[in-house]
């Protein structure tokens, strides 16, 4: 492979990076507002959430993008393909990052939280200061894995419309006839990005375990 067409997957590696990135941390604050409805005690807030899981967690990606390409012209709402891909990951995840964090309130210690309520803190003070940090650190590992899917799944955007890695490779294996050196660069910029990845959440984990000490 020569080293021009290796600069062009490079460049189609960092959108994706871009697109991941954006998608990760959009839908690990919408998991938050997800898991907060499931937490509720309403009983109409926690049908509200346990629906939107059961779809995004049941459907499968792809056929959620396909399904969000297809309906928004039909309620006239324009957006770049960029812009879709994210909204399609980001709905997606949030409803894995809102189970994943539901796990990590589930087993937030009853002291802590009685001990809060007790020095005058308001439910949603006790919410965002002590349950939210807790849980993510408990749910580190889960949300790490789920954001290196996330990563691998941003190959099936191009549905939508977007250039990415993996369609990059495909165009380039196309014009070029070498899909084996193609494909195989792709996978090596894959493997970078989630080693990338998991390097950033055994990280955290590392001093999320420093604090503690």
């Amino acid at each position: 492979m020569s080293w021009r067409l290796f600069e062009v997957l490079c460049e189609a590696a960092a959108t994706t990076v871009l697109v991941s990135v954006a998608s990760i941390a959009l839908g690990l604050f919408l998991g938050l507002c997800i898991c907060a409805f499931l937490l509720h005690s309403s009983p109409a807030l926690q049908r509200i959430g346990r629906t939107y899981v059961s779809f995004f967690r049941g459907a499968p990606l792809l056929v959620q993008l396909l399904l969000l390409y297809n309906l928004l012209p039909e309620v006239n709402i324009d957006l770049p393909s960029a812009a879709t891909a994210v909204l399609g990951l980001t709905l997606c995840t949030a409803a894995y990052q809102a189970e994943n964090l539901r796990a990590g309130f589930a087993a937030v210690p009853r002291g802590l939280i009685e001990a809060a309520e007790v020095t005058g803190f308001t439910p949603r003070q006790a919410f965002l200061r002590i349950r939210v940090p807790i849980a993510v650190k408990l749910t580190l590992p889960a949300i790490a894995n789920e954001s290196i899917m996330i990563l691998k799944a941003s190959s099936l955007t191009s549905v939508v419309g977007m250039v990415e890695l993996t369609e990059t490779a495909k165009n380039l294996a196309a014009s070029t006839f070498r899909p084996l050196e193609m494909y195989a660069g792709a996978g090596l910029l894959y493997l970078v990005l989630c080693w990338a990845l998991a390097g950033v959440g055994r990280f955290g984990e590392r001093l999320l375990a420093w604090e503690r000490r």
